[in-house]
Parts: C-alpha cells; structure tokens; sequence
C-alpha cells in the first residue's frame, strides 16, 4: 500500500486527556537518565517557582505520541508502521510540563513528500491544558519504507 498524499493539510483532533502525575515524571526522569531534583522532589520544584514536579522536557513526546497514533492508525493513510523508521523530533516549548497538568494533543500534517517507494511524513503536535495554554509544539518526521527497502 502506498502512502496516501492527500494526509498533507490534514488534522486529527486532539486526542484524549494525558493526566500528568508525579510518578509518571518521576518514572520518565528514571528512564531518561534526568537526575534534577525538580523532577523528583517536590519542595526542589517549588525553590524553582513551579507548583509541583517538573517534568524532563522531553517528557513530551508522551503526549505527543498518542496524538501521532491516530495518524499511524488512520486505515486511509496508507502507513505501515511495520515499515516506519523514526527520523527526526523537535520540541519549542511554551512552559514546562508540571505534575497536575491534564494536556492533550492536535496533529498536523504538515508535509509528505514521495522518496523512492516511501515517503517522509512529518507531523506537528500542538500540545495543550484542556483549557487551551500553549504547553508544547512538537515536531516529528517519520520515514514509511517502500516495499523492497
């Protein structure tokens, strides 16, 4: 199957609401080799001026990732994830994600380009409080191997 061309200008709402908890940042930091104390301990966070734990700014790409599934998952995109390789991430961020926050994620597709008999996709997360604050922009490429590659 081919990779649709018309996923270019296409928007997929935003998905539903990641709650960011304490042992979700606590874990991600772990996991990532984030060793700052605002990302364990509370009272370190607050000495910084936030409310609670900060979340590694990488910690992102979680909620950006369950936005991208919709994409991966639309049967009309054409997308083997089977065949994806991951080819670039970037991240501009609005404010730091905090332990409380409830975000979720739009996607943009913002580009699809024919290489070879694959394509590179690239996607754009517009991460969101579910009251509308800018958190986070996101910005992936992912390349679809053709058949043969």
């Amino acid at each position: 199957m081919t990779i649709n061309p018309d996923l270019q200008g296409r928007s997929y709402p935003a998905a539903e609401v990641y709650d960011v908890g304490r042992e979700k940042i606590r874990e991600f930091a772990r996991a990532v080799k984030a060793t700052h104390p605002a990302h364990f301990d509370v009272e370190a966070a607050k000495a910084l001026g936030h409310s609670d734990l900060v979340a590694p700014p990488t910690f992102a790409i979680i909620v950006a990732q369950r936005a991208d599934a919709q994409l991966i998952e639309d049967p009309d995109s054409g997308i083997d994830f089977s065949r994806v390789v991951h080819a670039d991430q970037r991240f501009t961020h609005h404010r730091p994600i905090i332990a409380g926050d409830q975000l979720r994620a739009e996607l943009h597709v913002d580009g699809v380009r024919a290489m070879g008999g694959g394509a590179m996709i690239t996607t754009r997360s517009e991460i969101t409080t579910v009251d509308g604050e800018r958190v986070s922009t996101t910005i992936s490429s992912i390349l679809v191997r053709g058949e043969g590659q």
